[in-house]
């Protein structure tokens, strides 16, 4: 298992009002270091946009308690998913996120590097991130909280230790 996230450069889209017209956004390269490095940081990850419990339960559920994150030293909170940017963005306005960043792994180089990228080539998905959560603190991962039978091509999909009332429980205990 990882001590440190891993470095890799994220594709994201960023709002941009001087570009003007109906798309203001441009493409900014977001580094690990910016997301990480001197901050605590909570990061949900999960296998895909609009897909049933990403949609109704994990990424809702941090939205909901994003204060609550917050109120335990959690400087941000990001859902990361192997999805690109465009797709981030509009599953984000669809599900109406009011607090939680999105963050997009489109060729899943973090979601790799994390040892966390599996095949759902059984539901027609391709290559996605296994579902889990962890908190890091300057870049080291203090604690993953990843779904049981992680595996390739998976029957199922569990969501029974990456939600947000488990995290937050285990902020509560750290301090």
């Amino acid at each position: 298992m990882l001590s440190t996230v891993p470095d890799v450069i994220f594709k994201t889209r960023v709002r941009d009002e001087s570009i003007g017209g109906d798309n203001p956004f441009r493409w900014q390269d977001v580094s690990t270091d910016d997301i990480f490095k001197g901050k605590k940081i909570v990061i949900l990850a999960l296998p895909g946009a609009y897909t049933p419990t990403c949609s109704t339960k994990h990424l809702p559920g941090y939205d909901a308690k994003y204060q609550e994150l917050i109120d335990q030293g959690v400087d941000e909170v990001y859902c990361l998913s192997v999805n690109d940017a465009f797709v981030m963005y509009q599953w984000s306005k669809h599900l109406k996120v009011a607090h939680v960043k999105m963050l997009p792994d489109g060729n899943g180089d973090f979601t790799r590097a994390m040892g966390m990228l599996v095949k759902k080539e059984n539901v027609g998905f391709g290559s996605r991130s296994w579902r889990y959560s962890m908190f890091v603190e300057d870049k080291k991962i203090l604690k993953i909280f990843g779904e049981p039978g992680k595996v390739d091509n998976c029957p199922d999909d569990p969501f029974t230790v990456s939600d947000a009332d488990t995290m937050l429980d285990y902020l509560k205990q750290r301090k």
